[in-house]
């Protein structure tokens, strides 16, 4: 009997799963009925409508306001309203994503995308060797990948696919048609990653999820913990890093850029310092959401809130 009900409930979860995956698609495939800017648009200001109704907002505005006490109430709500928009676009975009990367490292003509860094690009190209690139989650972060490809370099992008199995494999294969290698994020993801690194060619990682199990870290002055992924990586092959973002410009343009390689820190008999690469990381990405607030994805836990706080 209790297998039977057991059947039951995770044949209804899998419908749910479904159900709200074809919803997903739906949606995606009605965006596709209009101009790249205009559904962009529109995804913009309906996510706007929705998220300020949802409970994840206080999260967000309460991620806020500690990590911009000196702003008004009336700041935060805008910069997370501004946020839920840049979700909406990140999910338009995706269906538009071939016709919205239009830069070409041959021409010198303007488009949609602007590199900032192309002599890294090419040098990293030019010199194979074992390399690191980190990022965080803001502006469309999906487009450094592509840039990437584009470019020829061979980067193995580790990433986290969605709860939900549906759209997981939809998105791991629109991913892997223009992003090159795709790692999903799981218990034996450090091998692979470990193994390309091994090979000399290049991995990408996001560093701005939460890690329960992580360095022990801050992030705008408060307590958190950082994957330890990276810098392991790092300490094992000695390999360059380097910074990379997305950043979402005026007239639905986006400007890519990747940094200088970054000199990692090391203890006093030379050994790579885990805990103060993890929060060199961090460092980084919060000067970038800084300087953009509202592109980053404020409803994500990063300081694993739900854990302590009711909102």
């Amino acid at each position: 009997m209790k297998l039977f009900i057991t059947r039951i409930v995770l044949a209804l979860r899998r419908f749910q799963q479904w159900l709200v995956a074809q919803l997903m698609f739906g949606f995606l495939n009605f965006l596709k009925l209009f101009p790249a800017d205009g559904a962009m648009r529109f995804a913009d200001w309906m996510t706007r409508q929705i998220g300020k109704r949802l409970k994840r907002h206080k999260l967000m505005l309460y991620n806020l306001r500690r990590a911009f006490p000196e702003k008004s109430d009336a700041e935060l709500e805008a910069i997370a309203l501004e946020s839920w928009g840049n979700m909406g676009r990140l999910a338009a975009e995706y269906v538009f994503l071939d016709q919205l990367f239009d830069f070409d490292p041959t021409s010198d003509k303007p488009g949609r995308v602007e590199v900032s860094g192309i002599p890294i690009f090419l040098e990293l190209r030019d010199n194979p060797r074992p390399f690191i690139v980190f990022t965080g989650h803001t502006g469309n972060f999906e487009l450094l990948p592509v840039a990437g490809n584009a470019f020829g370099l061979s980067v193995t992008v580790l990433f986290r696919p969605p709860n939900n199995p549906y759209v997981a494999q939809k998105v791991f294969d629109f991913r892997s048609g223009r992003m090159g290698k795709l790692v999903p994020s799981h218990a034996g993801s450090s091998f692979t990653l470990a193994r390309q690194l091994e090979a000399g060619q290049g991995v990408g990682v996001l560093v701005d999820q939460k890690f329960s199990r992580g360095l022990k870290t801050t992030f705008f002055g408060l307590e958190t913990k950082t994957n330890p992924l990276l810098p392991k990586l790092v300490r094992q092959f000695n390999c360059e890093v380097y910074p990379a973002r997305c950043i979402r410009l005026p007239g639905g343009r986006y400007r890519l850029e990747i940094e200088p390689k970054m000199e990692m820190p090391r203890d006093e008999k030379g050994n790579l310092d885990l805990p103060a690469t993890a929060q060199m990381m961090n460092d980084k990405v919060e000067s970038w959401v800084r300087e953009y607030p509202a592109q980053w994805l404020w409803y994500h836990d990063r300081w694993d809130i739900k854990r302590s706080v009711s909102l």
